[in-house]
């Protein structure tokens, strides 16, 4: 039997030692919207299609019970990844602003199939890349 379709990812999700830290860089250095923040997490939205959940590192030991059911434990530990899609017109755009912004440019790459990254650290050294279309077949 074949699984029915997955229609794309909803939720991505970072763990992050100091919250408000992470709210004012994803928020003001990268311009991402503040949905949600509290003790244990903070939500944003990416281009008012996705969701970026940052949660406090180790403050999901316990099953957290809501109106609408049980939400699992989950933690992680580590240097974890993710890529933000950009256009190819903002790419220098981009550049220019984190420089500015006094964030590191890890890596520059310019993929044979014609997109573009920008790699540099969260304050949590998580890597997040910024990418153009032509990264993958798909993007």
């Amino acid at each position: 039997m074949a699984a029915p379709q997955v229609n794309g990812i909803v939720e991505s999700c970072l763990f992050s030692t100091d919250l408000p830290r992470s709210v004012r860089f994803y928020q003001d250095q990268l311009g991402l919207r503040l949905l949600e923040s509290g003790e244990r997490f903070c939500v944003f939205t990416v281009a008012d299609k996705q969701i970026l959940l940052i949660f406090l590192s180790g403050g999901r030991q316990e099953p957290i019970p809501t109106p609408g059911g049980i939400i699992p434990p989950h933690d992680a530990a580590g240097q974890l990844h993710f890529a933000l899609a950009i256009s190819k017109a903002d790419f220098a755009d981009w550049e220019k602003h984190l420089i500015a912004q006094g964030i590191s440019i890890e890596s520059k790459v310019n993929w044979p199939t014609g997109g573009q990254s920008l790699y540099f650290r969260d304050p949590d050294n998580h890597l997040v890349e910024l990418a153009t279309p032509g990264i993958w077949e798909v993007y």
